[in-house]
């Protein structure tokens, strides 16, 4: 067994926010915002996409900045079935939850990207690539995707400024593959930096792999876009901090926000 001892964090998104005090989090709320931003440039940079007219009705909906309010804005292309740059929350107020999330298309084979950002009121961080098969079956995806970046989760994973979070909802748990990041921190420049300089060796390593991925044979593209499909839906369906919107928004608007996250009003065609 590892000898060393890492702290844990299991609790419920509403659990944590309820029971910490109301505090301004807008400084980090930007710092995320701008995170964020400079990873998408580097996947624009690399993908053609444009904008689902679906997701417009939502570029603003709330009362941000005098109450809770977000933003989500869905993207597709011909490479790209389904990126999601999105925020929600009241930043005034301890909370917000911010997403950049690149779905590929079925033309090739390699993990998709996930990341995400939380205040409540301290920090919250998540970065996986979402296996795309069975690696436990497929030993080559495994060793493709998933060998490589194993010494770098165990660094991370001994950093004493950052607690593991473990979501109480065993639907999470069973969608992270084993590089996935998920750590609860306080909000330093110390630790801002460290989930800086993970994100965007992260992103970086994620367009090589697309850079020099093999061609899906055409065969085999459509079982992989249903899978895709079900996968994103499943894990925008069963994510634990739908009930923040629910509480901002109420049922109908978190719903069709939840939409957006997986594509469910999207208009424009899948790759």
């Amino acid at each position: 067994m590892e000898s060393e001892r890492v702290e844990e964090t299991v609790q419920h998104v509403e659990e944590m926010l309820d029971a910490s005090p109301m505090i301004d989090v807008h400084d980090t709320f930007a710092q995320f915002q701008q995170l964020l931003a400079d990873l998408k440039a580097k996947i624009d940079a690399r993908f053609d996409t444009t904008r689902d007219p679906s997701t417009e009705i939502l570029e603003q909906y709330g009362t941000y900045p005098e109450g809770p309010g977000g933003r989500v804005a869905a993207y597709s292309g011909p490479e790209v079935d389904w990126m999601v740059h999105s925020w929600l929350g009241d930043p005034s107020r301890s909370f917000v939850n911010l997403h950049l999330t690149c779905w590929l298309g079925p033309q090739v084979r390699v993990p998709h990207l996930g990341i995400a950002l939380l205040c409540w009121p301290g920090g919250w961080f998540y970065t996986d690539y979402i296996p795309r098969t069975d690696i436990v079956v497929d030993g080559d995806y495994f060793d493709r995707y998933y060998a490589g970046p194993n010494d770098a989760w165990l660094e991370h994973r001994a950093d004493d400024q950052f607690a593991w979070f473990t979501s109480r909802a065993g639907f999470i748990r069973a969608s992270l593959s084993p590089n996935a990041y998920v750590y609860s921190f306080e909000r330093t420049a110390r630790n801002l930096q460290v989930v800086s300089d993970v994100l965007h060796a992260r992103v970086d390593q994620w367009l090589t792999w697309v850079d020099e991925a093999p061609p899906v044979p055409e065969e085999e593209r459509a079982a992989l876009r249903e899978r895709d499909l079900a996968t994103r839906r499943n894990i925008a369906d069963r994510d634990p901090a739908n009930v923040m919107g629910v509480r901002y928004f109420g049922e109908e608007t978190t719903q069709r926000l939840v939409r957006a996250l997986w594509g469910g009003d999207r208009e424009l065609p899948r790759p």
